[in-house]
């Protein structure tokens, strides 16, 4: 496989496919972060639908051709490194070992839920709560210290995923940072931990007697934790 690919390193904001290409490589991140943009068109800004991290590949609708069409453009978040995996090559593999195609399969409705639980959060929920979720992901594909992620990702890349304007980012970021809830330093910009793991909607504790309300006022509102584990 490793002789059959080929190995490229990516600077941040480069493009690494364009939308409507045609290529017959799947492509595998080894290192750094990518992002999957739908391009906008009549003055629409672009939109991320999708992040690609280390581990987790960007491949065609279907296997079953050596090349396709990219139905997304992708670009590097950061500073990234990417195997170029022929397609024809994983269809030999998926052939011979059948628990890799279904590997891929799994892989392919992970993101997909993933893709439509951001839709529905972006649909949804408020500015400061779908902002904390985002931040939260972020963590968990970019994380540098305890709790934080990479400040290279910038508030515009934020506004994409989050269906927000960037300027609306800004502000709620600043409010959060002002309340304590946004720290920034030398190695990128953290979130507590208690920001929580769910995206099931605010789950009291049983042992807490507050009211919904109450509680809702003295806990930030819990984020998933959809990104934090490779199975």
């Amino acid at each position: 496989m490793i002789q059959r690919s080929e190995f490229r390193s990516y600077r941040r904001n480069d493009l690494v496919i364009e939308s409507d290409e045609w290529t017959d490589r799947m492509y595998c991140v080894t290192g750094g972060l990518l992002r999957v943009v739908a391009r906008g068109n009549a003055g629409n800004a672009d939109v991320t639908t999708d992040f690609i991290r280390r581990g987790d590949i960007f491949h065609g609708p279907l296997l079953s051709e050596d090349r396709y069409q990219a139905a997304s453009t992708l670009i590097a978040a950061l500073p990234s490194s990417v195997y170029l995996v022929p397609v024809a090559a994983v269809r030999e593999l998926c052939a011979k070992h059948p628990e890799m195609a279904l590997g891929l399969v799994d892989l392919t409705l992970r993101r997909t839920g993933l893709l439509r639980r951001q839709l529905r959060r972006v649909s949804s929920l408020s500015a400061e709560a779908l902002v904390g979720r985002v931040l939260h992901e972020l963590t968990q594909l970019a994380p540098v210290g305890s709790g934080g992620y990479d400040k290279r990702i910038t508030q515009a890349v934020i506004a994409s995923y989050s269906g927000l304007s960037r300027e609306v980012v800004n502000k709620t970021m600043r409010d959060m940072e002002s309340r304590g809830l946004v720290r920034r330093d030398g190695e990128g910009i953290h979130v507590p931990s208690d920001f929580g793991s769910t995206d099931i909607g605010n789950l009291l504790p049983a042992e807490n007697e507050l009211s919904k309300e109450d509680y809702r006022q003295r806990v930030p509102p819990p984020l998933p934790d959809s990104f934090g584990s490779d199975n």
